[in-house]
Parts: C-alpha cells; sequence; structure tokens
C-alpha cells in the first residue's frame, strides 16, 4: 500500500468514534479523600459510596478510600485545592475544611443559625443547596449528593458550659476557619486551630480543653479518656458534607456511569445522614448515644431554647461580620427557608 493511502487509512482510523456500547478504558483506581476513618458517619458515607459504585458496576470503577486525608499529609483544608491539582480525584469534603476557600460553604458556620435537623435539611434540599452546587461547580468540582457530618456540640476537661461567661479562659481547639476563631474570642475562649490528627494528643497532654465536634465523634473517639468530663448539647452549627467528583475524572466517564456514581453518593450520603443522627433522640431515633455519654460519667448539658439565645446575641456581631462574607444574599435564603418551617 502506497505511503500516503495508509496514511489516509490511519487517519480514518483515529477519526472512527467507538462504536456503540464500546467501553471507555478507565483508570485502575480513582483515589477518594475523607477526613476521618471508619467507624465514624462521616467516613462511612466515603467508604459505602465506593462500594456500591465499585460493586454496582462490576469492577470497572474502582474507587479506593484513602482516610484520614492521608492524600494530603492530614490537613484536611488541602483537600480540594489537591483535587484541582489532581491529586485526589473525588472527595466527600467538609464544608468546615472548605469554607476559607469557598466563602459560601460558611452559611453552615453562621452561629446558632440552624435550630434543630429540619433547618439543616431545608438548606441542603432546597435553593441554598442549589446555590452551593452551582459554587462548587465552578470550583472544578461536580457535587453529586449533600451528608452530614453533624451538629457540633462542645466538650472541655474543667467545666460544664451554660451560659456565655462559662467559655472565659478556657482553649478550646478548632478545624478550620477564621470564623471559629472569631466564635470563641467572642465568648472570651482562646480558641487554637489544629488538625484532627493533634486533637488527641493535644487533648491527653492538656495543651488544649476542649474541643468541638459532633456526638458520634466524641464517642468513637473515646474522648472521655481524654479528660473531656463536661459535654454541652448546643447545637451552634452543622458541618455539612459534599460528595464530590473533579470535574477533569467526572468528564472520563459515559453518561450512565456518571448517572451510576450519582446515584451511589445519593444513597450513601443517606445512610451517612442517618447514622449522623442515630441516638441523638431527635424524632425517628432512641436517645442511646445520649445515655452511653452518661454511662461513661460525661456530665452532659443541654441547653433550653432560652440558653441558647443567650450564646446567639453574645454572638450577634460575629454572625453579621460573617453573613457579609458568606453572601448577604445566600444568608437570607437560607433564613427565610429556615422562617418558612415554622
Amino acid at each position: 500500500m502506497p505511503a500516503i493511502t495508509r496514511r489516509a487509512a490511519l487517519g480514518g482510523l483515529l477519526a472512527t468514534p467507538l462504536v456503540a456500547g464500546a467501553q471507555p478504558a478507565y483508570r485502575p483506581e480513582y483515589k477518594v479523600s475523607v477526613v476521618a476513618n471508619r467507624p465514624i458517619p462521616f467516613a462511612e458515607g466515603a467508604f459505602q459510596w465506593a462500594e456500591l459504585v465499585n460493586e454496582r458496576s462490576g469492577g470497572r470503577i474502582n474507587m479506593r478510600v484513602y482516610p484520614q486525608s492521608q492524600l494530603v499529609g492530614g490537613d484536611q483544608t488541602r483537600e480540594l485545592l489537591a483535587m484541582r491539582q489532581g491529586i485526589i480525584d473525588m472527595c466527600v469534603f467538609s464544608t468546615i475544611n472548605i469554607a476559607p476557600q469557598v466563602r459560601e460553604a460558611g452559611i453552615f458556620q453562621l452561629p446558632f443559625l440552624m435550630p434543630d435537623h429540619r433547618a439543616f435539611d431545608a438548606l441542603v434540599n432546597g435553593e441554598v443547596g442549589r446555590d452551593l452546587n452551582a459554587v462548587m461547580d465552578r470550583r472544578d468540582v461536580v457535587p453529586l449528593a449533600w451528608g452530614e457530618n453533624g451538629f457540633r456540640e462542645i466538650s472541655n476537661s474543667r467545666r460544664a458550659i451554660a451560659a456565655p461567661g462559662d467559655l472565659r479562659g478556657l482553649k478550646i481547639r478548632f478545624a478550620a476557619g477564621a470564623i471559629f476563631s472569631d466564635i470563641y474570642n467572642a465568648l472570651g475562649a482562646n480558641p487554637l486551630q489544629m488538625s484532627f490528627a493533634d486533637l488527641q494528643p493535644a487533648l491527653s497532654t492538656g495543651a488544649v480543653d476542649g474541643q468541638e465536634n459532633p456526638v458520634n465523634l466524641f464517642l468513637a473517639f473515646r474522648m472521655d479518656t481524654l479528660a473531656q468530663r463536661h459535654l454541652t448539647v448546643w447545637n451552634y452549627v452543622n458541618d455539612a458534607l459534599i460528595f464530590g467528583v473533579a470535574k477533569s475524572v467526572m468528564a472520563q466517564f459515559t453518561p450512565q456511569d456518571q448517572e451510576l456514581l450519582r446515584e451511589c453518593a445519593r444513597e450513601a450520603a443517606r445512610r451517612n445522614i442517618a447514622l449522623a443522627r442515630n441516638g441523638l433522640g431527635i424524632p425517628g431515633t432512641d436517645d442511646s448515644a445520649m445515655q452511653e455519654l452518661r454511662r461513661r460519667n460525661v456530665e452532659v448539658t443541654s441547653l433550653t431554647l432560652q440558653q441558647k439565645q443567650a450564646f446567639a446575641q453574645a454572638l450577634r456581631p460575629v454572625y453579621e461580620k460573617w453573613s457579609a462574607t458568606v453572601g448577604n444574599d445566600l444568608t437570607r435564603k437560607a433564613e427565610a427557608a429556615i422562617r418558612a418551617l415554622s
């Protein structure tokens, strides 16, 4: 065959699209990052997402979970950047950890915005959630589902917390975000930012007096053995989770497999939310987690509505400052969605 003919034939082959039903070549592994590890509901969401996809794709899509943010050296605040750099393919993001880079994600950290889980659900399932999905899409992340780490309660080694003045002088660890520094400074505490990996040794040595995390995490990591003898249920913020895929990675999948990823993420998120709320005594659950706290001799202080209002009033300047940062329009949408529940 003459050279020009061979070149023409080769060009025709290269230009020929995949025949219908042909399977594109996928990577041997897709890396999934998550902050915690099993059995934390946060991490369970990531593992179950991967397991559902691996099973339902017949192994064609191999998602491997890297817990404890090991792909970013344990620094959970770097996950979004690492995804955009191609280090992470998929992630179950904490909105607390990405809020320093995605200001709108800070809506969930406005103190005492959400009074209960109904309010949280109204935000993630309504216009606020849709707006945030669009924000993530502009950051080259395809958001597939909303999950929940849980309302964050505060514990410490020194005393019960029932009023704003009770925090004065306490060294309190927070994960990320200058809003938390403002919250605890406004209450007279000494806030210290550190990764979750550093939290346990800091509690055990007394480098910090207390911390704020969901009850499920407190129990799983046995923080009662780290001198955390007092826990206050105040529901001051909730940590929404985003099941996301890098936009460049999502584009590699067929439309059918994109839908498979989405369906499995939504199912894993539903399971994650159920686990995060289990045992808290809210509608649909028992109060086994709260009973377990007391069984471990943890003094549990559950704030009344009036007590929560005292904290909310003390933190109103912080709320107003950060609602402007998050976006006044988004904040108004969130407040309206919550008022509509009344």
